[in-house]
């Protein structure tokens, strides 16, 4: 499948044949259901990474690291992640459920009947949607989790906010930014390929639906959780983390 996607979505984009409007619709619609959810699960990682690395350097007395602790945290491995998961976890279910319920209800078949591949006709602009919004998903992850970070390390650490962001601009530097948004893309890529593959492979009536999306949403977690251990081992040889 994943083969497919790439020949009928490279394809069909240099033949001016790709359903755009099915595009839009999939990407706003995938949009709308992970936006929200990706906001708040920022507050909490950027106000973790503070609190946590706070205590720490309070007992050092380098307090003004916290900024550098909270660029390296949510840059590196809090913002992708975040919206890995969360990519796996709503728009999955979104994408499998849909998919599914096609499948049972014999809508694929129909598609095939006709000479139309699904893969061609749902499955791609499901996928590239995601790979539209995710850089979306990421920015606003960064920016909500730093935003919580800056507020407790001044508010209750009492951090003063040049010091933040001199250390946070120091250790946090613009490949860290490319390098978050690269692996979301990756993991955006994993979600739209494992959701259609299940959500296509559903059987057994609406109990296969369910299935379909439990295993969608368990297989694109354990993905994604290898995919950022090789990348970030990647990053790490070629790409070694040192100060602006």
């Amino acid at each position: 499948m994943a083969g497919s996607v790439v020949r009928y979505g490279v394809g069909d984009t240099v033949t001016l044949r790709l359903p755009v409007g099915e595009l839009l619709v999939q990407a706003w619609t995938l949009l709308r259901v992970t936006a929200t959810p990706a906001l708040l699960m920022a507050i909490p990682i950027g106000a973790l990474v503070s609190v946590q690395v706070g205590g720490l350097v309070n007992q050092l007395g380098a307090t003004s690291m916290v900024g550098a602790a909270s660029g390296f945290g949510v840059l590196r491995q809090g913002a992708p992640m975040a919206a890995g998961f969360l990519m796996g976890g709503v728009a999955a279910a979104a994408i499998a459920s849909d998919l599914g319920a096609r499948q049972i209800r014999e809508e694929l078949d129909a598609l095939r009947a006709m000479g139309i591949d699904p893969v061609r006709r749902l499955v791609v602009p499901r996928v590239l949607a995601l790979l539209l919004i995710a850089p979306l998903l990421c920015f606003a992850i960064i920016a909500s989790a730093v935003t919580a970070a800056y507020l407790i390390a001044v508010g209750l650490n009492d951090v003063t906010p040049g010091s933040f962001w001199m250390s946070f601009g120091t250790f946090a530097r613009t490949v860290d930014l490319w390098a978050a948004v690269a692996k979301t893309v990756v993991f955006a890529a994993i979600v739209g390929i494992v959701s259609s593959l299940r959500g296509i492979e559903a059987r057994r009536g609406p109990r296969g639906v369910a299935d379909a999306v439990n295993s969608a949403v368990v297989l694109n977690v354990v993905c994604i959780v290898i995919a950022n251990v090789s990348i970030t081992a990647a990053l790490t040889m070629f790409v070694p983390m040192e100060i602006s």
